[in-house]
């Protein structure tokens, strides 16, 4: 097996948000050149309620980077000291005013391992309790419990388009 040498790194910027480094890297064929890379220092959680009474529990929101509105699971950074379950947990309840029930990891995946390390975590429930009105109002415009039927429609019609979602929910009806 090949492998590719990395002779170090360099930043170029850093953030809490995310480190921006140039790497030196060197390919098995000794080809030598410098790769951008993001190094993130936070992994993310999202929660993938399926309840079957009520349906799937989604957030509608507004992304500026996109600027765009769409459909999407309670998801967010995974905060030092804590397990993606907690923070999937402490997302879900902060974004939609809902607490899931016990949450069971479905998988973890690098959604871009080409250019950044971060890692995402996707963790299901099969219920959740009402525990008030979403706590940040700047992230979250409203939160419905949807039937997947209506879940698969809204991935059809591109109304659910972040790839965190969509993979958590894709992930969450194969394994299922």
């Amino acid at each position: 097996m090949t492998r590719w040498h990395v002779h170090g790194e360099r930043a170029i910027y850093q953030s809490d948000w995310l480190d921006l480094k140039l790497v030196d890297v060197e390919l098995p064929s000794g080809a030598r050149f410098e790769h951008h890379v993001v190094r993130s220092p936070r992994a993310a959680a999202a929660a993938v309620v399926r309840d079957p009474e009520r349906g799937v529990l989604l957030i509608y929101r507004h992304r500026f980077i996109t600027d765009s509105w769409g459909w999407e699971v309670p998801a967010g950074g995974v905060d030092p000291g804590e397990t993606p379950e907690q923070a999937a947990r402490r997302e879900t309840i902060e974004e939609a005013g809902w607490e899931p029930g016990p949450l069971r990891l479905i998988g973890s995946y690098f959604p871009s391992n080409g250019l950044c390390d971060q890692a995402f975590h996707v963790l299901s429930a099969t219920s959740a309790r009402h525990v008030g009105e979403p706590a940040n109002r700047d992230e979250t415009e409203r939160v419905a419990w949807t039937a997947e039927h209506e879940v698969k429609e809204l991935i059809h019609r591109g109304e659910i388009h972040d790839g965190f979602s969509l993979t958590a929910l894709l992930w969450a009806f194969a394994t299922a």
